[in-house]
């Protein structure tokens, strides 16, 4: 009765884990040959295992992820995409993080550079860092309707708050004036935290697509690049073969593939 009574409180207390470890416990004998110290050991470790695991659910959840089973592990080093597993592996510690540096991946269409970007992202959720993934054409919507609904300033105060910032689709299309300033405000809220870009485009030509008139010295192209290019990292994901073309290969002649 009493000991019912215990899982009851517990379960009460949203204290699961603890519960069914103590349910566990009770009808295994075995357990009757351990001290005290070591069975209550087992039951805390049970539980601080379910919430640990819960918040990086909730990281991942809250991440966005296009890509929300990407892994580092999940990443595929063909000769031909010349990534630098060393390198990926340095950037799974999260020390860019730590140290305030962004990531520049670049690449063609179908290369895997949202892929690469979410494990990277899924890898600082696993260190329980705050992680934002947006695709840049929806970015600018957000920020123009927070602009025109007077609420810019919380977006941008969100935004600030993450400790990972991706934006996929870089510059995939030229930006208006607005848009430029917009972007403006994102990378100065985050001159201190790190943001993952993933582009078609050599940096050398995003000037021309921050500020797309070309009779335009425009200080806002340099104030955006100034912030970015010298503060990261930038990795080429090349490819013969495009990922998603080596996913069909590989599932008809295997079932499927990861990294893509």
């Amino acid at each position: 009765m009493l000991n019912q009574a215990t899982m009851d409180m517990l379960t009460a207390m949203k204290m699961t884990a603890m519960a069914a470890e103590f349910a566990n416990q009770l009808k295994d004998p075995t357990f009757n040959e351990l001290g005290f110290e070591e069975r209550l050991g087992l039951l805390v470790n049970a539980e601080w295992n379910r919430r640990q695991s819960n918040k990086l659910d909730r990281f991942i959840r809250n991440a966005h992820f296009a890509v929300p089973s990407a892994t580092m592990e999940g990443i595929e080093y063909h000769e031909d995409r010349k990534l630098d597993k060393a390198q990926m592996l340095r950037f799974a510690t999260c020390q860019y993080i730590d140290e305030g540096h962004h990531i520049i991946l670049k690449g063609a269409s179908g290369n895997g550079k949202t892929y690469i970007a979410c494990a990277l992202g899924n890898a600082a959720c696993r260190r329980f860092k705050k992680v934002q993934y947006i695709r840049m054409p929806e970015l600018l919507d957000e920020l123009s309707f927070a602009r025109s609904a007077g609420t810019l300033k919380k977006v941008l105060e969100s935004y600030k708050k993450k400790d990972l910032l991706i934006l996929d689709e870089w510059l995939i299309r030229p930006l208006s004036p607005q848009e430029s300033y917009d972007m403006l405000e994102i990378v100065e809220a985050r001159c201190r935290k790190s943001m993952i870009f993933c582009t078609q485009y050599e940096s050398e030509g995003w000037y021309t697509r921050i500020d797309p008139n070309p009779e335009s010295d425009s200080p806002v192209s340099e104030a955006i690049m100034d912030r970015i290019i010298h503060n990261a990292y930038e990795v080429l994901v090349d490819g013969r073969v495009s990922m998603r073309e080596r996913k069909g290969l590989k599932a008809a002649r295997e079932g499927g593939g990861q990294d893509t």
